[in-house]
């Protein structure tokens, strides 16, 4: 994402989400914070809606890029689904009023306890994903007398580029069942009858800027269906997956949800089955920002000039965590030769470093930035190391905004916390 935006734009010189002012919200709510635009959540989830239109598709929000349960309810209002990971985010899907028929339970660690959740929810999609989970999740359907909707996720051992911590396709990957064990699982769900196997699902990784590696996956799904309906087995669904990716660096146009609909009509279009695709970060990364204030200018006389910052990496941890780019802009730029700053957050560790060298407006303490492409995988895989607080997070739509999470209070934060009476 690149600052300004069409919904992150200066106004009178003054960086504003839709028509609120970013430093009129960090007066008021403190930094660090995450901010979203409902402009922008559905416009992103409408590219989707249009380019998919005429096909039997659910799109299913990937709710771990962002679970906030404002985010859920303005894209479930809008007609998104939900692919969860965890029975936490199908609780989360289900208060912003996400039917569990148009919820996908994904996951390659499911615990038994959050199976028998899943088994009481009519009409939700288990993506099996191993064979030990397939045994785990018979015994309990036949325990509570139930006969669940199962997908058999499918590692389709294809690389898809991009980070190796977030491909997901390969098969050294945890993720799914190897092909022609797939083919076997599936028609071992058939025999067995405990649950209702009725169709194949993949998911290849994320941040995938080219429609290829889709391609290569859907057209082994493709085979597969084909192979098990010529033995007489149904196949009624496929569920392609995510991983779209986004442009944080400003590195030029990749792949469109226009190019991934007609990549599915050309390699999918013809089997008369049910679709769901999966994006996540597509959809959010770049309808957020989060902004933080400047603490101090540390300019060494033989070293490099530090930008410190309020927030830190328990507020953002992609740059730590897979030396990822956002954008950062000046709230309030101000007039003058660029400054190459490497910008940095408190946490004690050298690890909490956003970026080096990076071109900015000159700025001082008290000055505000905004972090660009952070509506996914920001809010969302924050700590409260070092004990710090965490970010509030504020909804805006045109003139109005909302804290739709509060910042806790410490003594908040100390309360969850007991010491036995031994102590």
């Amino acid at each position: 994402m690149t600052l300004p935006s069409d919904d992150f734009a200066y106004r009178e010189g003054s960086l504003h989400a839709e028509g609120v002012s970013l430093t009129t919200l960090a007066e008021a709510v403190g930094t660090p914070a995450y901010v979203y635009s409902v402009a922008a959540l559905r416009h992103r989830l409408d590219r989707y809606m249009v380019a998919f239109a005429g096909m039997d598709c659910l799109v299913a929000y990937a709710v771990k890029a962002n679970g906030n349960l404002s985010v859920l309810s303005v894209l479930a209002t809008a007609g998104a689904g939900a692919d969860t990971v965890s029975e936490g985010e199908i609780h989360r899907a289900l208060e912003a009023g996400i039917s569990s028929d148009r919820i996908i339970f994904s996951g390659m660690g499911k615990t038994d306890a959050e199976l028998a959740y899943a088994l009481t929810l009519p009409g939700l999609q288990l993506n099996v994903e191993s064979t030990p989970e397939y045994e785990r999740l018979t015994a309990l359907a036949r325990a509570q007398d139930v006969r669940p909707t199962v997908a058999i996720r499918v590692n389709p051992d294809v690389s898809a580029g991009g980070h190796a911590k977030i491909a997901t396709g390969k098969s050294g990957d945890k993720f799914g069942v190897p092909v022609e064990e797939a083919m076997a699982l599936y028609r071992r769900a058939q025999d067995e009858g405990a649950v209702r196997p009725v169709g194949l699902a993949c998911h290849i990784g994320s941040q995938i800027r080219q429609v290829d590696p889709f391609g290569d996956a859907w057209r082994r799904l493709r085979q597969m269906t084909l192979a098990l309906r010529a033995e007489g087995l149904s196949v009624d669904r496929l569920d392609l997956g995510g991983g779209l990716g986004v442009d944080y660096a400003g590195a030029g146009a990749g792949a469109t949800p226009a190019d991934l609909a007609d990549l599915a009509r050309r390699t999918v279009g013809d089997l008369e089955v049910k679709l769901a695709v999966e994006p996540g970060r597509s959809i959010v990364a770049e309808a957020g920002v989060l902004i933080s204030r400047v603490i101090h200018v540390n300019a060494r006389q033989d070293g490099p000039t530090f930008l410190v910052l309020d927030a830190g990496m328990n507020d953002l941890v992609r740059p730590a965590l897979y030396d990822a780019w956002h954008d950062l802009a000046a709230i309030n730029p101000r007039s003058g030769a660029p400054v190459a700053y490497d910008v940095v957050g408190p946490v004690c560790e050298t690890g909490d470093t956003f970026a080096r060298g990076r071109l900015m407006p000159p700025l001082q303490a008290g000055d505000l930035v905004a972090f660009g492409g952070a509506g996914a995988y920001a809010a969302s895989m924050a700590s409260e190391y070092n004990s710090r607080l965490p970010a509030a997070e504020v909804l805006v739509e045109g003139e109005r905004w909302a804290v739709v999470r509060p910042r806790p209070r410490l003594e908040d934060v100390l309360a969850r916390e007991v010491r036995p009476d031994w102590i």
